[in-house]
C-alpha cells in the first residue's frame, strides 16, 4: 500500500470519528451559536458541511481504478449509497439518544451534500480514467 493511500485512509477514519462525535455529542449548552446562517438553520448548514467531504475522502482512501465511464458512474452511485446509509443511520440512532432528536430535513441536508460531492467524485474518476486510457 502506498503511503498516500495509507494517509488517506487515516484521514477518512478521523473524519468518520468527527462525524460520529458531531452526530451523537451533547451540544445543548450552545446557546451563543447563531440559529441561522444566510437564512438557513445553522444545524442544516452543519449537516451539509459534515457530509460534503464523504464521497471524495472515501474515493481517495478506497477508490478503485475504473476502466470506463459506466464503472465510474457505478462507483459514484455506490459511494453515494454508502454515505446515505451512514447519514440515515445517524438520524435513526439520534432518535434513541435522550438529548438528540432525528430530523428528516437533517438527512436531506446530508443527502444534498453527498449528491454534490458524489458528482465531484465522478468527475475526478472520469478525468483519471480518461488520462490513463
Amino acid at each position: 500500500m502506498k503511503n498516500g493511500r495509507l494517509i488517506a485512509r487515516v484521514v477518512f477514519l478521523l473524519y468518520l470519528a468527527a462525524v460520529l462525535y458531531l452526530c451523537f455529542g451533547n451540544f445543548s449548552d450552545m446557546s451563543s451559536v447563531a440559529k441561522h446562517f444566510l437564512g438557513i438553520e445553522s444545524d442544516k448548514v452543519v449537516h451539509f458541511l459534515m457530509f460534503l467531504p464523504f464521497p471524495v475522502l472515501f474515493y481517495m482512501a478506497f477508490g478503485w481504478r475504473t476502466c470506463n465511464p459506466w464503472h465510474s458512474i457505478l462507483l459514484a452511485v455506490a459511494i453515494l449509497a454508502l454515505g446515505s446509509i451512514i447519514a440515515a443511520g445517524t438520524e435513526l440512532v439520534q432518535d434513541l439518544i435522550p438529548y438528540r432528536a432525528s430530523d428528516i430535513v437533517d438527512f436531506l441536508a446530508d443527502f444534498l451534500a453527498l449528491c454534490i460531492s458524489a458528482v465531484v467524485t465522478l468527475i475526478i474518476d472520469l478525468n483519471r480514467t480518461a488520462h490513463h486510457a
